[in-house]
């Protein structure tokens, strides 16, 4: 199970190799609200084929048939944007009045996949500069923060994974959490220093096995404000310490497995260990939203909503429709 930035550029490579024409289309700038966010990029085939989505279906007909006439992209890069009237707002269904700017860019040989597609398997993050005059591609390494730049001029954009994840166990949930998360652009550790629990983690693409006590490994990471923290051993042994020490970081989620009374108790404990009571109350315990879930991928899935809904800010006490003006976190420095 691979992200979609990987999927997008193995299929490109595939088309390019069987000798089609390719336009890569990146969401580079929105206003107001819209259905995918700057960095979304979309394929289309010179038969009208695409992978990935920039609008989630309100525009892709429309870029697709304007690729096809050789209206946009024939020869090099160049932007458009949909939603600069009321009527293309009616045409093409886009949200509240939303607008999105898109780069469209012809793929070849000197567009640079090959190797970005290694660097982002490889799970390091790269920077990706198109100069929209001359067409040139450029890597280069991403520094932690950075984020897509479009000054009309160049477009840089930052490609592997966003957000780490430290799964602290290696049981069966702890396989589907870390696969899912690999999914959403997670760089995903999990720590287990339980020798038998090491049997077949060699096999799960993307993620990094240690075998550190998890508060070593939680130091050795230092979790940042894109950092997640989950425990799922049930052994206060192994998850407390670890756990004290990710609530006192920066990291935007920590959650802990076990019932609500279970992780009472553990909140308690974390008092002890030096833990101010604003973090301990930052704990998600139990963790993930309830989804009703019972098998593990179902608590897995639980735990990645939840993370996702807290990372992007959204109060989930809110309907659907009202999320993306949300910026209810719970962060304590």
């Amino acid at each position: 199970m691979n992200s979609i930035d990987i999927e997008v550029i193995r299929t490109t490579l595939d088309w390019l190799g069987r000798g089609h024409r390719v336009v890569l289309g990146t969401v580079v700038r929105t206003w107001g609200s819209a259905p995918r966010p700057p960095g979304s990029m979309m394929v289309i085939r010179d038969d009208g084929q695409v992978a990935g989505s920039v609008s989630g279906g309100c525009i892709e007909d429309d870029l697709i048939r304007r690729v096809a006439d050789g209206e946009l992209a024939l020869h090099r890069p160049e932007a458009t944007v949909y939603g600069q009237t009321a009527e293309e707002v009616r045409r093409f269904g886009l949200p509240c009045g939303g607008s999105v700017q898109v780069v469209l860019e012809p793929l070849g040989d000197a567009s640079g996949l090959e190797e970005l597609l290694h660097h982002i398997e490889s799970s390091q993050r790269v920077q990706r500069s198109l100069d929209m005059r001359s067409g040139e591609v450029r890597l280069a390494p991403a520094g932690r923060g950075e984020q897509l730049l479009f000054d009309g001029q160049v477009l840089r954009t930052v490609h592997g994974p966003q957000l780490r994840l430290l799964i602290i166990g290696a049981g069966q949930l702890s396989r589907y959490l870390a696969s899912m998360a690999v999914m959403l652009d997670y760089r995903v550790t999990v720590c287990e220093p339980r020798i038998e629990y090491h049997e077949g983690w060699d096999s799960v693409p993307g993620v990094k096995l240690s075998t550190r006590m998890p508060d070593d490994e939680v130091l050795a990471m230092q979790p940042d404000d894109s950092t997640a923290v989950v425990a799922l051993t049930h052994d206060p042994k192994l998850d407390d310490l670890a756990l004290m020490e990710a609530l006192r970081s920066p990291a935007f989620y920590v959650g802990a497995l076990g019932s609500r009374h279970n992780n009472d108790k553990r909140r308690e404990r974390l008092l002890e260990f030096d833990v101010r009571a604003e973090q301990a109350a930052c704990l998600h315990g139990p963790v993930g939203l309830r989804l009703g879930g019972l098998t593990p991928p179902e608590i897995a899935l639980s735990i990645v909503a939840e993370m996702t809904a807290v990372q992007r800010g959204a109060d989930l006490a809110q309907p659907l429709a009202d999320w993306s003006s949300s910026q209810s976190v719970c962060r304590v420095a």
